[in-house]
This record gives structure tokens, sequence and C-alpha cells, in this order.
């Protein structure tokens, strides 16, 4: 490993003080390398220098900030904070009763103390360092194999985290990049007190719902507002009605004039996951076979939730971010199945890997590094598909959550007899707020009967695999014979349901600080099983990590590889995204999704007039209708489009997580917020095609718009610091 480690470096390294070419808007890049790009950047269009978009703690990467899943920024001295609607829907939802529906008829706080406690655990986590820690988190360990090298790695991490949080109000945490070659460690204020301020009706924040998901036209305001507060002394506090809105070092100023078609842009943000450099094996294998399979579960899940959970009442309520979230993924899913079908994906990666191992064999020195690389490598990946029927099923149970809340429980039991530094992650003390709040949202997001329709569907499913691949201890808990029972099952689940106390908060607040023994005289039938399914699950948690432990040696020595090949082949060279703080840059620019056919960069507020059929979810209010029929477009008309744009298209590189990204000018300020991308982007996370790539903004005229002549969110318009200019 040690030997990786000094290689990669001089990779990396020359890398980076080589020329680039940035033909195409590929990329997502990591801030620090944003200098080397300068004079190419400067050509496509940046204003600011370079160099200050690499200094986290200055303008304007102060400004962008995460919220754990969705990315956000700050837009006022007064810590206010705008991001998508569909990041705010947990919060909305949380807020929200058939009586008062925010997510229906939106909300507006008139003063500071009209805004509403966001859902709990929610964060606002401010990036104020990223400090390369490779050799502290590898050096030593080359002996070291499978588990005890996963476990080691996990330890040093661990003491890397441990020493960064030491001073109290931050969270740290060890990203991985290249699969293992580079280890950063990031360092986050964490504000703990988030509020609700702003979100306009869903029938323009989630406008078009699941049908417009994913295409183009588009015409969502998907933007809300979050306020961060702290203590009156300025630390990370938890709510309190004495704290006092956060004042940020900066913050950007919101652009009324907008941008117009072939201007420059860039994105600032957390994406998700990206797979560009997965293995020709691994993309047969999500393609033909876990996304076909996890579409289906996806779809019968949100069938079940529909069927069971009438529309408008609290049980629906409570599962509409479910839903939301399951829908989204499904068409992403169906997306990546077509045009992996219309695409020469899997035969391009079968090719750039023969184009890689001949490479290799034509250097003695290549050849004894990385001969043996690319084999171990799919070797190990077929061992990880040796149950993927069964881990998917058990898998999806997630989605239900009596019975992963008792295992979680069970869990910190068992964790809270350890020393905290030899705990998992997610159970130490550093997690316990977190861990809370994780219980306490359960209240407004669980049913018994959608969560038990759910439960019963995946225990069927599962039923139905093999003999040698069921788990004798699930089997048992369940009284699951060599067939299904299903009276029998039903029987089980109601009699569980019914005498189950784990739907009480204050009961699972008082479980988290119970030993052991407690849970296992406990009669709740949820805990009953945790305890059962205990050594069952360790023991299957200690073989994933061996494997893990695996690829986490061979991952680097194929990524050092490739890396070393496109360095030879001229081409660029950036991290698949992990979470972590990334710049793309772009153009806003149409494409032709098919032939004949081009899409135009911007709609307009007249198409929201032409889609509105009075009926959910194209059902716009009748104050906005009316507004567009008079042509009030004040202070925000583009007069390339004769009307106020709605949303426009970029070639910016993103993925999940991105929602809620600032989208910026050549000067940094704020002219939208990415919130999606086109149906023909979406296998983009496998692979960036210029001609197709493309993402989605909610132009900041129409958030303005709406916020002035609709909304008449007056305060928060001057609040803020709008640019004309």
């Amino acid at each position: 490993m040690k030997h990786v480690y000094i290689t990669v470096k001089l990779v990396l390294v020359a890398w980076l003080i080589a020329p680039l070419t940035l033909s195409a808007d590929e990329g997502m890049w990591q801030p620090h390398q944003l200098p080397a790009m300068a004079d190419e950047l400067k050509a496509k269009g940046l204003e600011i220098d370079a160099e200050s978009i690499s200094r986290l703690t200055e303008f304007p990467m102060n400004a962008v900030i995460s919220l754990g899943g969705c990315t956000a920024s700050f837009v006022s001295a007064q810590g206010l904070v705008v991001t998508n609607h569909h990041c705010a829907y947990g919060s909305i939802l949380h807020n929200s009763t058939p009586e008062k529906n925010l997510l229906k008829d939106g909300f507006l706080a008139n003063t500071f103390d009209e805004e509403l406690p966001a859902s709990p655990g929610s964060r606002v986590y401010v990036t104020e360092a990223v400090t390369e820690v490779t050799k502290k988190v590898v050096t030593g360990l080359d002996a070291l194999k499978g588990n005890a090298f996963y476990q080691a790695i996990e330890q040093n991490e661990k003491a890397l985290i441990a020493d960064c949080e030491s001073g109290g109000g931050y969270r740290c945490q060890v990203y991985s990049f290249h699969g293992g070659l580079e280890y950063y460690l990031i360092k986050q204020l964490e504000i703990r007190d988030v509020r609700l301020v702003y979100n306009p009706a869903g029938s323009i924040g989630k406008y078009g719902g699941d049908i417009d998901n994913w295409m183009w036209p588009r015409h969502t305001g998907d933007f809300s507002f979050y306020r961060a507060y702290v203590a009156k002394n300025g630390s990370p506090a938890d709510f309190s009605e004495d704290n006092i809105p956060y004042q940020p070092k900066s913050f950007l100023k919101v652009s009324a004039k907008g941008v117009s078609e072939g201007d420059f842009v860039m994105v600032t943000g957390y994406p998700g996951r990206t797979n560009r450099y997965r293995t020709a094996n691994e993309v047969e294998n999500q393609f033909e076979w876990a996304y076909p399979e996890g579409k289906q579960l996806r779809e019968r899940l949100m069938e079940i939730i529909e069927e069971t959970a009438i529309e408008g009442s609290d049980e629906r309520i409570k599962y509409e971010g479910l839903l939301a979230g399951l829908a989204n993924y499904a068409k992403n899913f169906t997306s990546m199945i077509e045009f992996y079908g219309k695409s020469p994906m899997l035969a391009e990666r079968q090719d750039r890997e023969q184009q890689l191992t001949n490479w290799i064999n034509q250097n003695k020195q290549r050849k004894q590094r990385y001969g043996e690389t690319l084999s171990v490598l799919d070797g190990l990946i077929v061992q990880s598909q040796q149950h993927k029927e069964r881990n998917l099923i058990v898998g999806y149970m997630r989605y239900t959550t009596m019975l992963p809340t008792a295992r979680r429980l069970y869990r910190l039991a068992n964790e809270n007899l350890l020393e905290d530094m030899v705990r998992e992650p997610g159970y130490q003390e550093r997690d316990m707020i977190r861990f809370k709040s994780g219980m306490e949202r359960i209240d407004r997001r669980y049913a018994a009967s959608v969560d038990r329709a759910m439960l019963f569907e995946m225990i069927q499913r599962y039923a139905n695999l093999p003999g040698d691949e069921r788990i004798p201890a699930f089997d048992h808990a369940f009284n699951i014979g060599t067939t299904l029972d299903e009276v029998a099952l039903n029987a089980v689940l109601d009699s569980m349901y019914a005498n189950t106390q784990l739907d009480d908060l204050d009961t699972r607040l008082a479980w988290m600080t119970k030993s052991v023994d407690e849970f296992k005289a406990s009669q709740d039938p949820f805990i009953k099983i945790a305890v059962a399914m205990y050594d069952t699950d360790m023991a299957s948690e200690k073989k994933d990590k061996a494997l893990s432990g695996k690829f986490m040696k061979v991952r680097p020595q194929y990524m050092q590889a490739i890396i070393a090949f496109n360095r030879d082949q001229g081409k660029p060279v950036y991290a698949d995204a992990n979470s972590s703080l990334r710049v793309a840059v772009g153009h806003v620019k149409g494409y032709s999704p098919q032939d004949g056919l081009r899409a135009q960069p911007f709609t307009r507020l007249e198409g929201i007039l032409a889609k509105d059929t009075g009926n959910d979810p194209f059902d716009s209010p009748a104050e906005q209708l009316e507004l567009i029929k008079q042509k009030q477009y004040g202070d925000f008309y583009l007069e390339a489009i004769d009307s106020v744009p709605v949303n426009f298209l970029s070639t910016l590189d993103t993925t999940g997580g991105n929602s809620g990204s600032p989208t910026l000018n050549g000067r940094a300020e704020l002219v939208g917020l990415l919130f999606d991308g086109v149906y023909e982007s979406i296998i983009g996370d496998w692979g960036y095609d210029p001609k197709t790539n493309r993402s989605i903004q909610v132009d900041s005229r129409y958030m303005l718009w709406v916020m002035k002549y609709l909304d008449k969110a007056d305060r928060l318009l001057d609040e803020m610091e709008l640019v004309y200019e």
C-alpha cells in the first residue's frame, strides 16, 4: 500500500502541473484543482480569480453549504439559506397536518418568531477545511488483509475525526477519493438549529410532479428557504428561543438580471455518487439486473403506500417524502435501463479495459505493477454478487420502520459496552444527537398500516428465495417454513404491530440507554426479533467487511492504472463524486433529445398557462395564472424570450446531491438553483455525454418573481442583496 501511495502522488502531481484543455464541460472538480485550470476557466467566462474558488474559507466557497444530502447557500448576512423545495420536503412535511398542510398551501414566516423548527436532525454544514491525510490513513497497513485491513483503516479514520472534532461544534469526516488512492479529512461547522422560513405552494414548488420529473420542458419553482441559528456567542447550539440568526462570513448576491443563452455558469455543491470508473462487469450487473429489479421493487412499494394510505390523510402526508423518493429513483432507473439499451456503454467499457490491458502489457514495469489487478478486481466483483437477490430484498426492508428501529436500538446497547473509539461508526458518542433525531423523526414518517404492508411484501419475496439463500434465524423469527403460510404470517404481523411499543417516541428514547440484558428480557415483538437476529447480523457484517477490505486493497491499484493510462492518453482525471465539495463549469445551452427536435434552453411563464389543467400536478394557483395573463413581468423580463424565464438548461456536470446547489455566473452571483437533469442525462452518472448531459435550474428571476408578485415575500427580498446589472 505504501508503494501505491507514493506512486499515485507522483502521477497526480504530474497531472496537476500539466496544461489542461477543457474542451467539454465534463468534470466534478475538487476546489484545489481549479487554480491549475485558471486560463481555461477565464476563457470559458469566469470573472473572479480561480484561486479564490480553491480557498474554502473565503467568498464564494464559504457561502456554499451542505444540508447532508442536498446543497444550499447563504443569501443574506442573517443566515438566510436557499435550497430546493424538494430538499426542504422533510421539514415541510414535518410541520404539516391535514388541517394545516404546508406542502399544499405553502408557508411564509413574516417575522423571525414565526420561523418553524426544521425536521429533527436537520443541519447546516459549512465546510472550513479539507486536508489530505492519505499517509495517516494507510501507512503501516501493508501486511493486513480483509477485515483486519478494513478495521485498521476505519480506526485510523476515527482517530483523525476525534482529533478534528475535539474543539466542539464541528462535524468531520474522512473521504476516500479514487477508490482509496487518496484520503481527505473534511472539517465542517455543524449548525444544529435550522428553521423553515418560506416554501411556495406545492403547485409551484412541485409543479409537474412525477410526470415532469427528469423531463424538459420544465416549469417547476423548486426553491425554499431555511435560516441557520446559533447561540448568542455564535457557537452551534440545539434549538432554543434564545438563539440568534447565524452571521456567515460571506453570502451570495442574487442576480435579478440572470443569464442568457451561451453564458458561462458554474455550480458548487456536494454531488453524491458517480460510477465513471467502474468495470464492465459492474456495468453489466447494474444495468441488466440491479436497476430492473430495483425499479420493480420501488414501484411495488409505491403501490402499497398509495393503496394503504388514503390521499390527504395523515398517514399519506407522513409518506409523501418516501413516495417522492421512490418515484424519483424508479424513473431514474427506467431511464438508465432505456438508454443503456440504446448505448454502446458495455462494449465501450470492455474496449477500455482491453486498451488498459494492452497498455499495461506494453511495459515491463507496468505489467509488474498492474498485471493482475483487473483479474483480481473482477474476481472480487463476482464474489460480491453471489447473494445479490437476497441482499436486494433484505436491503429493501430498510424502507420499513419498526424492524430496522429495533435492530438499531439493540445494536446501540451492544456498542455501549465498548470504549467509544472502538464502537461502530454511527454508534459513537458523536453520533448520539443524530441517533436521537432519527428516533424523533419516526413520529411524522410512520404509520403502522403502511409499515406492516411493506414488511409483508418483502417477507413474501424473501420466502420465495431458494432454500440455500434463506437465513435460518430470520425464518425462525417469522415462523417461515419450507413454503410461506400467508395466513400465519398475517397473524404474526398483526400481533407484532398490535403489541409493539416502539411506535411511541418516549419508549424509543428510553431504549437508547437500556442494557443488553434488558433487551433480552423484553417482550416487545420487534425487539425479540432484533435480539434473535443479532449474532447472524454481526457474522454477516464481518463477512462483508472482509470483502470490503479486499476491495480497498485492489481498487486503488486499479484506479492508479486508470489515472496513469488516462494521463498517457492526454485525458483529464477527476475523482468520482463522493458527497464532498466539488465545482463544475459549463454554459447555458439547449440540446437535441432526438433527431428533428431541438430543446430551447429556457422555459417561459406562458408555458405554465399552456400546461395548466386545474388538476394536480398541473394546478397552478389562480392568482399566478392571472398574473401571467396580464403579462406582469416586472423587473424579471428577458427580452430574448419575451417573458420571465422559469427554468433553464446548462451543460453543468452534476448528479444527485447537487440538488439545491447555487448556479453562479462568472462573478459568483446566484443566477439559479440546480434541481434536476434531463431524462437523457440520467445515465451521466456512468459517463458524461456533451451532446445530451443537461442540468435543469430554476431561474433566479422566476424565484424572485414568485416571491414578489405571488407570495409577497417582501421581508426576504429586502433581506437579500439583489443585483440588477
